[in-house]
């Protein structure tokens, strides 16, 4: 999901991010997702939608090298954050939840991502090694917060660099380049950031995680 889902699985988030407008944005759709589910839309299909939107659009923007293409990632994004926001209330509140629908949300996820952000690499403002960088700690970020629930924690979602906060910052760029505003000093340094920002919240989902089963073990 772009808003990372840790209400719904018990996670605890000590970093503050843009997750923590999820529950106003929730309450403005849920009207629109009750519409849905009485005419039948899954969970799933929601979720499949946001993953082909995702690539649909990275797709274009890898075959076009960004241009006037990178003026949509905003808008994409903020319609994957709604679809993703869409899924989980469809999950907890229609009686939707199911192992195909926990798995096919966090690859969804992360093959969203790869398929969305990979293209920037052929876009002449990104230098590619440092997309490809982000790209693979974000999947790594990722498996991290998931292998929390392998090991009997909680599924975390620890910051600093969420699903939520890279794709703002994606966003931002994508407009900003659409605009033709130079930033190709800048975006080297936003990338780098961006790195630095995922090996923390890697150590953090997994020191988390870490503390959460401690605090298990010793309350037996």
């Amino acid at each position: 999901m772009f808003f990372d889902d840790a209400a719904s699985c018990g996670a605890k988030k000590d970093m503050p991010s843009i997750y923590d407008l999820k529950p106003r944005f929730q309450n403005l759709l849920r009207p629109l997702v009750n519409g849905l589910a009485r005419i039948g839309v899954t969970a799933n299909q929601v979720t499949i939608a946001a993953l082909l939107l995702s690539v649909t659009v990275g797709h274009m923007i890898a075959r076009t090298h960004g241009g006037r293409m990178l003026l949509v990632l905003p808008a994409v994004l903020f319609v994957r954050m709604a679809l993703n926001a869409m899924d989980g209330i469809l999950a907890r509140e229609h009686n939707q939840k199911s192992a195909l629908g926990a798995i096919l949300n966090e690859l969804g996820d992360v093959i969203a991502d790869v398929g969305l952000y990979l293209p920037l690499a052929a876009v002449p403002q990104f230098d590619p090694w440092l997309v490809i960088g982000v790209v693979i700690l974000s999947v790594l970020t990722e498996m991290t917060g998931v292998l929390g629930v392998q090991i009997g924690a909680s599924r975390r979602y620890d910051g600093p660099l969420g699903k939520s906060d890279r794709a703002f910052l994606f966003g931002l760029m994508g407009l900003l380049l659409g605009f033709r505003v130079h930033m190709d000093r800048a975006i080297p340094v936003v990338l780098l950031a961006m790195i630095l920002l995922l090996v923390m919240t890697i150590v953090n989902r997994a020191r988390g995680a870490l503390q959460e089963l401690s605090v298990k073990v010793s309350k037996k």
